[in-house]
């Protein structure tokens, strides 16, 4: 399985995807929602990716627009969105899953957390 780690943090996108990848994933990592989509594009050969964590704070396009682009584009309906996030207000958990994330996980994340949000969504061991 394949999943793409977006976040402008290089040090929370390594922490990510090691979790992931701890749970026999191939990652990829993104800077931000527009680098994401290129990579998304460039993945179609590849057969794309299973899911994707997404960061809400991000410059040039967030993760509720980037979440948005992809819900909107057929070609990758069937991938899973997971938000992972520092923001903690319910009215914005409603915003992101109402745009298409499957979960939401709020930071600081653990292993452990991230793994059942994998399991939640239908994916992971």
């Amino acid at each position: 399985m394949r999943a793409l780690v977006i976040d402008d943090s290089l040090s929370m996108r390594m922490y990510v995807a090691s979790m992931i990848e701890d749970q026999g994933f191939e990652t990829e990592m993104a800077c931000d929602g527009q680098d994401a989509l290129r990579k998304l594009t460039a993945s179609d050969a590849k057969g794309g990716f299973d899911v994707a964590t997404v960061d809400w704070d991000m410059p040039i396009m967030d993760g509720p627009s980037f979440v948005a682009a992809v819900r909107a584009d057929p070609r990758h309906r069937g991938m899973k969105l997971l938000m992972v996030t520092a923001r903690q207000h319910m009215d914005e958990v409603i915003s992101a899953l109402a745009a298409g994330a499957d979960e939401y996980l709020m930071k600081p994340i653990t292993p452990e957390m991230l793994e059942e949000k994998i399991r939640m969504i239908g994916l992971g061991r």
